[in-house]
Protein backbone atom coordinates (compact mmCIF):
# COMPACT_ATOMS: atom_id res chain seq x y z
CA UNK A 1 0.00 0.00 0.00
CA UNK A 2 2.76 2.46 -0.84
CA UNK A 3 0.43 4.93 -2.59
CA UNK A 4 -1.94 5.08 0.41
CA UNK A 5 0.98 5.59 2.82
CA UNK A 6 2.52 8.32 0.67
CA UNK A 7 -0.82 10.15 0.35
CA UNK A 8 -1.23 10.00 4.14
CA UNK A 9 2.38 11.03 4.80
CA UNK A 10 1.96 14.15 2.62
CA UNK A 11 -1.39 15.07 4.20
CA UNK A 12 -0.06 14.66 7.74
CA UNK A 13 3.02 16.75 6.91
CA UNK A 14 0.88 19.48 5.30
CA UNK A 15 -1.31 19.57 8.40
CA UNK A 16 1.69 19.75 10.74
CA UNK A 17 0.62 16.58 12.53
CA UNK A 18 3.08 15.65 15.25
CA UNK A 19 6.00 13.58 14.03
CA UNK A 20 5.82 11.45 17.18
CA UNK A 21 2.53 9.88 16.06
CA UNK A 22 2.94 10.09 12.29
CA UNK A 23 4.43 6.58 12.12
CA UNK A 24 1.48 5.20 14.13
CA UNK A 25 -0.97 6.87 11.74
CA UNK A 26 0.91 5.53 8.70
CA UNK A 27 0.91 2.02 10.15
CA UNK A 28 -2.87 2.28 10.59
CA UNK A 29 -3.29 3.50 6.99
CA UNK A 30 -1.21 0.61 5.70
CA UNK A 31 -3.01 -2.05 7.72
CA UNK A 32 -6.53 -0.79 7.00
CA UNK A 33 -5.82 -0.38 3.28
CA UNK A 34 -4.26 -3.85 3.09
CA UNK A 35 -7.28 -5.36 4.84
CA UNK A 36 -9.60 -3.62 2.38
CA UNK A 37 -7.73 -5.04 -0.60
CA UNK A 38 -7.45 -8.56 0.85
CA UNK A 39 -10.89 -8.89 2.41
CA UNK A 40 -13.21 -6.05 1.49
CA UNK A 41 -12.89 -5.29 -2.19
CA UNK A 42 -14.71 -7.51 -4.67
CA UNK A 43 -12.89 -8.06 -7.99
CA UNK A 44 -12.94 -4.99 -10.20
CA UNK A 45 -13.53 -2.53 -7.37
CA UNK A 46 -11.28 -0.31 -5.30
CA UNK A 47 -11.37 1.30 -1.90
CA UNK A 48 -11.41 4.89 -0.66
CA UNK A 49 -8.93 6.27 1.86
CA UNK A 50 -10.18 9.34 3.68
CA UNK A 51 -8.21 11.39 6.22
CA UNK A 52 -9.93 14.01 8.35
CA UNK A 53 -8.27 16.52 10.62
CA UNK A 54 -10.37 17.47 13.65
CA UNK A 55 -8.84 20.72 14.81
CA UNK A 56 -5.22 20.16 15.73
CA UNK A 57 -6.07 17.39 18.12
CA UNK A 58 -7.00 14.36 16.05
CA UNK A 59 -6.64 12.59 12.72
CA UNK A 60 -9.39 10.22 11.67
CA UNK A 61 -8.42 7.59 9.12
CA UNK A 62 -11.22 5.92 7.18
CA UNK A 63 -11.03 3.13 4.63
CA UNK A 64 -14.26 2.62 2.69
CA UNK A 65 -14.81 -0.64 0.82
CA UNK A 66 -17.76 -2.33 -0.84
CA UNK A 67 -17.28 -5.84 0.52
CA UNK A 68 -19.42 -7.72 3.02
CA UNK A 69 -18.47 -8.78 6.52
CA UNK A 70 -17.46 -7.15 9.75
CA UNK A 71 -13.75 -7.02 10.54
CA UNK A 72 -12.60 -8.26 13.92
CA UNK A 73 -9.34 -8.39 15.80
CA UNK A 74 -7.68 -11.79 15.43
CA UNK A 75 -6.92 -13.72 18.60
CA UNK A 76 -3.24 -14.69 18.43
CA UNK A 77 -3.84 -17.52 20.91
CA UNK A 78 -6.38 -19.16 18.58
CA UNK A 79 -4.59 -18.69 15.30
CA UNK A 80 -0.97 -19.63 14.65
CA UNK A 81 -0.99 -17.95 11.25
CA UNK A 82 1.36 -14.98 10.88
CA UNK A 83 -1.22 -13.15 8.77
CA UNK A 84 -4.37 -11.54 10.07
CA UNK A 85 -2.77 -9.21 12.58
CA UNK A 86 -3.67 -5.89 10.93
CA UNK A 87 -6.48 -4.90 13.28
CA UNK A 88 -4.47 -6.12 16.26
CA UNK A 89 -1.80 -3.59 15.28
CA UNK A 90 -4.39 -0.86 14.68
CA UNK A 91 -5.93 -1.55 18.08
CA UNK A 92 -2.49 -1.31 19.69
CA UNK A 93 -1.42 2.04 18.20
CA UNK A 94 -4.67 3.96 17.50
CA UNK A 95 -6.56 5.79 20.21
CA UNK A 96 -9.89 4.35 18.95
CA UNK A 97 -11.09 2.26 16.04
CA UNK A 98 -14.36 0.87 14.78
CA UNK A 99 -16.54 -0.17 11.86
CA UNK A 100 -19.48 1.73 10.36
CA UNK A 101 -22.04 0.58 7.80
CA UNK A 102 -21.88 1.79 4.24
CA UNK A 103 -24.08 0.80 1.31
CA UNK A 104 -22.54 -1.23 -0.14
CA UNK A 105 -19.88 -2.38 2.28
CA UNK A 106 -18.36 -0.76 5.34
CA UNK A 107 -16.04 1.90 6.68
CA UNK A 108 -13.22 0.80 8.95
CA UNK A 109 -11.88 3.78 10.85
CA UNK A 110 -9.43 4.75 13.52
CA UNK A 111 -8.39 7.91 15.30
CA UNK A 112 -4.87 8.99 16.21
CA UNK A 113 -4.18 12.00 18.40
CA UNK A 114 -0.79 13.71 18.36
CA UNK A 115 1.52 13.09 21.30
CA UNK A 116 1.28 15.64 24.06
Amino acid sequence: MPAAREFARRALADWGFGEARTQDALLCVSELATNAVRHGVPPGRGFRLRLLLAGEALVRIEVHDSGPGCPRVADPAEDGDERGRGLLLVEAVADKWGVADRNPGKIVWCEVAPAT
